[in-house]
């Protein structure tokens, strides 16, 4: 039984410089990341640090992917504070002890999802958010996050009441000169530092020169005499591990639907970004293996005080930038976290909440993929407009409500296109190749032919359409048709309702004086329809291999008959 995790097999030792560089490049990136991810899951700043701890090593160990860097996620951290916000419990208020311990059962129940879709083999669940939903969502997110980090920015409480409320009250605030300019002042300098640092030198990790500069300048000045939030003495030492306390059990069903929207992002997040890296490099990825590490990275997130982690396609790009070859370079990530925990905990006092909010500000405007939506607009209108409708339920109703949103839309675009597919009548080049035309009335393959391609399996939904189809253009065609063959080259399964609507467009043909036949059907197919009696209907001499086997049969039978 070989021990070793999936994460570090075939381990070179040529890999070790660059892994502890890239590890060290990354504690720097992801420190005051995380940190800025407990505003927007609105828990103490210390259990963002907690989530590239435990939860990393447990991912290291049980995961497949060499690469993908797992723990706070701004998507996930949105879905949960939206979620808690909307359970009327007593004491569940943002930063408290009651938030905190019902966002690290959040992260049990998440892990405990996780643990048996990978029982039960489920990977592919995550395959039901599209990219072009995806997309949508998390641009949403984005909306959401950094338009969420303005009032900190400016130094103005946080208006209540739905998004566009609250962009009115710090609009109001600036019309009524209502800003602390010191807070302006660390926020925007966090921002311009970031944005100016990765263009000048983008190997050097901006934020955390931002913070460290942030903290200097605040003790110096002695921001928090002049108005500036602080963030305070921060708990110094390693999390307690436990099951949470305070959670009341009758809560669990709201719970659980929160903790099903994490589970469907985590999955489908983590597993394209894990895919996509493992293909970058020639790698395999297991995507069942890597639930599992995801799974325990989620429970030890849970039993040791902090909320649900995810894997980070941000993180795990800089991994890769940073040319990290294992999950080595993530333990290293996390030695760093241990040593900061353990001994420098005291530094971080006197950061400006100011300072967070400009790191969070720029990770959500990074999650706006104008790019992305553009390109799926320029390619495909139905999923951009799908895309479109995501992003605007996601930042103006909640983050919840738009992760059910996307994946109905998902599901409706995919029974869209079955219902609807793709169909054509297939013609003849001059050198005999088939050409593709359009199914519409009045188009046939030959005079006295009809080859009719559809592009989808056959099913109760569509299976009216598809014979309404076909006859629209067997009635239209401008010779009487003497053969009609249907393409089933693109039709993996027929269903019974299916079954039953080929045997009446069978009839129909032969109704007609017509000859009915198959071209490509695989012996799967053909199986299928045997057992539903529909093969016995029609002349076995005209299942054809290809469609140029169609043309040769259909000319040399009009050539015997003319």
């Amino acid at each position: 039984m070989n021990l070793i995790p999936v994460g570090l097999r075939g381990y070179q030792k040529s890999w070790l410089t660059t892994d502890v560089i890239a590890g060290l490049t990354l504690a720097a990136v992801a420190i005051p990341e995380t940190m800025g991810y407990t505003t927007i899951a609105q828990t103490p700043i210390q259990a963002g640090l907690y989530t590239i701890l435990l939860p990393t090593i447990v991912f290291a160990v049980l995961g497949s992917s060499r690469l993908l860097v797992v723990g706070a996620d701004s998507a996930t951290a949105a879905v949960l504070a939206a979620g808690l916000a909307g359970l009327a419990v007593t004491g569940l208020t943002p930063y408290s002890a009651t938030w905190l311990a019902y966002a690290s059962v959040l992260a049990l129940m998440c892990g405990g999802l996780l643990l048996v879709a990978r029982l039960l083999g489920l990977g592919f669940i995550g395959d039901f958010l599209s990219a072009s939903v995806l997309i949508g969502f998390l641009t949403g997110v984005g909306i959401q996050v950094f338009s969420g980090q303005i009032p900190d920015l400016l130094g103005v409480a946080k208006a209540p009441g739905n998004w566009f409320e609250q962009q009115w009250a710090w609009i109001q605030a600036i019309a009524e000169g209502r800003l602390n300019w010191y807070t302006v002042a660390f926020g925007l300098g966090t921002i311009i530092i970031i944005t100016g640092v990765k263009r000048l030198a983008p190997r050097v990790p901006g934020a955390i020169v931002a913070v460290v500069l942030s903290i200097v300048i605040a003790a110096s000045v002695d921001a928090a005499s002049h108005g500036v939030s602080l963030v305070g003495a921060v708990p110094k030492g390693l999390p307690s591990f436990g099951v949470p306390q305070g959670f009341d059990l009758s809560h669990f069903l709201p719970m659980l639907a929160i903790a099903g929207s994490c589970f469907i992002l985590i999955i489908a997040q983590s597993a394209a970004t894990s895919r996509s890296f493992a293909m970058k490099h020639g790698d395999r990825v297991d995507v069942n293996r890597d639930i599992l590490g995801l799974s325990g990275a989620s429970l030890a997130a849970g039993l040791t005080g902090t909320f649900v982690v995810n894997g980070s396609p941000t993180k795990t790009q800089i991994l890769d930038e940073q040319k990290g070859r294992t999950q080595l370079a993530n333990l290293v990530m996390s030695v760093v976290v241990l040593l900061v925990l353990l001994f420098l905990t005291g530094l971080l006092t006197d950061m400006p909440h100011a300072t967070l909010a400009g790191i969070v500000l720029l990770i959500g405007v990074s999650l706006v993929d104008i790019r992305g939506l553009r390109r799926i607009a320029s390619r495909r209108r139905s999923e951009s407009v799908i895309a479109g409708i995501t992003a605007v339920v996601v930042f103006t109703v909640g983050v919840e409500q738009g992760i059910v949103l996307a994946i109905v839309l998902a599901i409706v675009e995919l029974v869209r296109r079955q219902y609807k597919p793709s169909h054509f009548v297939i013609g003849q080049s001059a050198d005999g190749e088939p050409v593709f035309g359009s199914a519409t009335p009045g188009a046939q393959s030959l005079p006295g032919l009809v080859i009719f391609r559809y592009d989808a399996d056959l099913f109760y939904a569509n299976a009216a359409r598809f014979t309404d189809d076909v006859e629209a253009v067997v009635n239209a065609a401008p010779d009487p048709v003497r053969w009609l063959v249907l393409d089933a080259s693109a039709i993996d399964g027929v269903d019974y309702s299916a079954g039953l609507a080929l045997a009446g467009l069978i009839d129909y043909v032969h109704a007609r004086n017509a000859h009915f036949g198959l071209a490509g059907a695989d012996p799967e197919l053909l199986d299928t329809l045997k057992r539903y009696g529909a093969l016995d209907l029609f002349d076995q001499t005209r299942v054809f291999a290809t469609i140029r086997d169609v043309f040769t049969a259909y000319e040399q039978e009009r050539g015997a008959t003319d």
